[in-house]
Order: structure tokens, then C-alpha cells, then sequence
């Protein structure tokens, strides 16, 4: 399975989508001083690919996706939205807040005295309401939608949709990057191959494993893979 072409469509949302994810990427990659040769050579694709996905042009699949992310030092969430580098917010959250190791303490909640809310930690719950979730199609069926309406510390909550027999990656190649990965299939039938081994799950099934070792997600059911995930960086 290769990167390909978007394809017309009356429909304009997924290519706006795409396009400015791409815009972030070109904007990141200038910042850090990178040529797109440069740049296609250390992910191991051609340089028309990553100009056809910096203007929206084409579709990475996943696995490009997410060599360009770790690349360039990006999270997904950032890349969906904008924001700071990866290593610039975990440089800022590892700081912490002054009294970050104050230990615990009791609060009284009230109208008139609302709670502190040191770091970005927030007060309040944040809501995303399902018809306005930032959507990203990927090349060959894969769609990626962000379960948060802003910028979160600390990790990427999405809900993943794999088409029939769509993967991750092409067969008998693996894809690896910094972090975690915690899955809970939803509906559909999604095989996980991490290292040597591979395992099936339905719905109603949970996975975890180290990002950093080689792996490859792939729909190996008769009807669309549904998942709720949360990668950490």
C-alpha cells in the first residue's frame, strides 16, 4: 500500500483537513531549516510525496505520518491544531507548576472561590461534540479523529477507523516511534502485530504496547475496525 493522489470529490472538508496539516508540516519543516530532499530522505520517500502532502495533494498513510511527526518533533494533536514543538511542551510540562511537589491538599469549591488550576490543568471539563471533531483521512481508508477540542499534554486521544483490509503500513513492513499505545476496539475485528507476535482483537478488546517496538495494525474483518486510542509520547 503506497501514499496516493486525493482523488476529486465534491466534497471539500477532508482535503481542507489535509491541507492544512500539510501547511503545519511545510511550516515546521522550513522553521527547522530542512529542504524537502533533505527531508524526504531521512523518512525514506520521495521528495514529491512530501510536497504533494505539504499542499494537500496526497495522503500519507500512517506509517509516513508518522515518520514526518517524529522528524520534524511534532504531536499529533499539535499537528491537527498548531501549537509548539513536542520537545518544547514536554520541556515546559516537565517544569511544572511552583508547587508541583507540594504533595496533596483540600480545596473548597464555591461560586465565589473557584479552584487554582496550576500548570494546564484545567477547571473545567472539555467537551468535544462529535460533529465537530478535527478529521483526518489517511491513504487507503484509514481515518484518524481527534477526541479533544484543543491541545492536551501529555498524550493523543483519537478515535481510529480502519476501512476492510486497510493497515498501518504495507505488508511485511513495521513502523516504530517514541511512546505508548493503549487501544480499546470498539467494533470490527483489528490485528495488532507487535515484534514476532500477533494478535486479533474484537470488540470489546484492549491492547498496550511500547511504541518503540516495530508494528503494524491491519483490519482483518469484513466490516470497518473502529477504535478508541491514546498514544504517550
Amino acid at each position: 500500500m503506497t501514499e496516493g493522489r486525493i482523488p476529486a470529490s465534491p466534497s471539500a472538508q477532508p482535503r481542507e483537513a489535509l491541507s492544512g496539516v500539510g501547511g503545519r508540516l511545510r511550516s515546521r519543516r522550513k522553521e527547522l531549516g530542512l529542504g524537502v530532499r533533505e527531508t524526504a530522505r531521512r523518512i525514506g520517500v520521495s521528495p514529491s510525496l512530501v510536497s504533494m502532502i505539504e499542499n494537500g495533494k496526497a495522503r500519507p498513510s500512517v506509517s509516513t505520518l508518522y515518520a514526518l511527526v517524529q522528524e520534524l518533533d511534532l504531536a499529533l494533536d499539535t499537528l491537527l491544531e498548531g501549537g509548539e514543538p513536542r520537545s518544547e511542551r514536554a520541556a515546559r510540562d516537565a517544569a511544572g507548576p511552583a508547587d508541583a511537589h507540594a504533595g496533596p491538599r483540600l480545596v473548597s469549591l464555591n461560586a465565589a472561590t473557584p479552584p487554582s488550576t496550576p500548570g494546564k490543568l484545567l477547571s473545567a471539563p472539555l467537551v468535544q461534540r462529535a460533529d465537530t471533531r478535527d478529521t483526518l483521512p489517511l491513504e487507503g481508508g484509514v481515518l484518524w479523529e481527534r477526541l479533544t477540542p484543543s491541545d492536551v499534554p501529555g498524550g493523543d486521544f483519537l478515535r481510529i477507523t480502519y476501512d476492510v483490509g486497510c493497515a498501518s503500513c504495507p505488508e511485511g513492513t513495521y513502523q516504530t516511534h517514541g511512546g505508548h499505545e493503549f487501544g480499546f476496539v470498539v467494533s470490527g475485528r483489528l490485528a495488532v502485530s507487535v515484534g514476532f507476535e500477533t494478535i486479533e482483537l474484537d470488540a470489546g478488546d484492549s491492547v498496550y504496547f511500547d511504541s518503540s517496538n516495530p508494528h503494524r495494525l491491519v483490519n482483518v474483518g469484513d466490516v470497518p475496525a473502529v477504535g478508541i486510542w491514546m498514544i504517550h509520547p
